[in-house]
């Protein structure tokens, strides 16, 4: 899959709209019960980009970044303005944000994650698309140093240890992360005519798995 580690302008996507997508299959049986299942473990996030735009100068830049990505060839970083951070959105990145695993003595790389709590339940997102610069991580609630106790691969999302956590120990982190996405069109359609109207261009944003 081809992939620009180039951010979509975050002033641009800070006007957007979107979020999850869930897919679930409903059979209702000829009780009235239903039963549930989903082919998809985790969710897939879909945005409209066209409604950030604010100023012809916008859109100009939008259709430079659609062109350099040749459409929906090539992959891009989003930031989800609603979802971008391991703690609150009124918080500072903390270390101690996530537990994103436990170690084992043995394994020293691990994926980054964000887990969603609602009660006793969980989902727990994988993340592969971590800022560059924002990663913090922690060990049994102690801060660890980057490049000297661990690195971090920007463009996966792994965690390297240089010596594997030991057995039972939480393996604490917090960063700020984008989202894989690509354009869901290969054409984009605009008008300055509609534009000063106030009507925004259709430009839908779709999530890529990597």
């Amino acid at each position: 899959m081809g992939f620009h580690e180039v951010r979509f302008p975050a002033n641009l996507s800070f006007g957007s709209l979107g979020g999850p997508e869930r897919r679930t299959d409903v059979v209702t049986l000829a009780n009235g019960h239903e039963e549930r299942n989903t082919p998809w473990a985790h969710s897939r996030r879909r945005y409209d980009a066209g409604l950030g735009m604010r100023s012809l100068d916008d859109i100009e830049v939008l259709i430079a970044f659609f062109e350099a990505r040749r459409g929906q060839l090539y992959g891009f970083r989003w930031k989800d303005w609603s979802d971008f951070k391991t703690g609150r959105a009124s918080a500072e990145v903390n270390f101690a944000d996530q537990v994103i695993a436990v170690g084992d003595g043995v394994i020293r790389d691990f994926q980054l994650v964000k887990t969603y709590i609602s009660g006793d339940h969980s989902y727990t997102r994988p993340i592969a698309k971590p800022v560059l610069h924002s990663v913090k991580i922690g060990l049994d609630g102690d801060a660890l140093q980057e490049s000297i106790e661990y690195s971090v691969d920007h463009l996966t999302g792994m965690v390297h240890f240089d010596h594997p956590p030991d057995e039972g120990a939480e393996i604490q982190a917090g960063f700020e992360f984008d989202v894989p996405v690509r354009f869901d069109v290969d054409r984009i359609m605009t008008s300055v005519a509609s534009f000063q109207a106030g009507d925004a261009p259709d430009v839908p944003v779709v999530e890529v798995r990597v």
